[in-house]
């Protein structure tokens, strides 16, 4: 097992502290990241509300105009409200937009339990699983033979872990073209792109893994191109969750 600590970032205050921060060449960006970060974490709760600009002006070391910017691209996002007259409340994670790429990456990046990352396994296992079954329901010659093209893309590159993990990828990407079900296959995208960037969502790829992986997909390649869409949607779920559970650090578990 590798060493995922250096993986997990080091959980300090967002907006504690006295000192003034020194302000990065995209201030905005720097501001809306930060504030991001601070709700996701639970620095702030939700129906806590956000420090008056003021404060976040002279925390920050930023203009009034850039905090008040940058507060109304939070609330776009769906982790505040915006009322007048009564301040900037944190909003509940239901009300979070999670596929915007910052809300995204600020879930994975604090998810010390790995439970983002647990529940990102069942929602790619549900939706991916529908797609292969719609795969297996649209195929022709043409695209069986493309399918059978990017899975051997991946034999080939087994002994070679990133070549191989970017064959993978395109694996998975065909058949959620194949099935025509394009905002499943965005969503889907969106969540898989982003996770693979993390070492606690790809782990390191052994042999035997590799080896288990190649089978799965013999699998859902075999019932995709039979046209089995009851086979295919069981093969695409149980492969899915049988990697993640392969790469899964055991050491991390959710809390209730």
């Amino acid at each position: 097992m590798t060493d995922h600590a250096a993986d997990v970032p080091v959980r300090n205050s967002v907006l504690g502290g006295s000192a003034t921060r020194t302000p990065p060449a995209r201030l905005g960006v720097a501001v809306v990241s930060d504030l991001v970060a601070a709700i996701v974490t639970g620095e702030l709760a939700p129906g806590d509300a956000l420090p008056p600009e003021s404060t976040l002006s002279q925390r920050f070391g930023v203009s009034r105009t850039v905090i008040r910017e940058s507060v109304k691209r939070v609330e776009e996002k769906g982790l505040v409200t915006v009322a007048q007259g009564r301040g900037t409340t944190v909003n509940a994670p239901t009300a979070w937009n999670v596929l915007d790429p910052i809300v995204l990456s600020a879930l994975v990046d604090h998810d010390d339990t790995l439970g983002v990352l647990d529940e990102l396994s069942i929602v790619r296992g549900s939706l991916e699983s529908s797609m292969a079954a719609a795969a297996a329901a649209r195929q022709n010659p043409q695209r069986s033979a493309d399918l059978t093209r990017a899975f051997e893309e991946t034999e080939r590159t087994m002994n070679d872990i990133e070549a191989y993990a970017d064959a993978d990828a395109r694996f998975h990407y065909l058949v959620m073209e194949q099935s025509g079900i394009r905002l499943a296959a965005n969503i889907t995208q969106i969540l898989f792109q982003r996770a693979r960037v993390s070492r606690r969502f790809t782990g390191t790829a052994s042999p035997e893994a590799v080896r288990l992986t190649l089978e799965e997909h013999r699998a859902i390649l075999d019932a995709i191109t039979a046209g089995d869409s009851e086979a295919a949607s069981r093969a695409m779920h149980d492969h899915i969750a049988r990697a993640w559970e392969r790469r899964r650090p055991t050491d991390r578990r959710p809390t209730d």
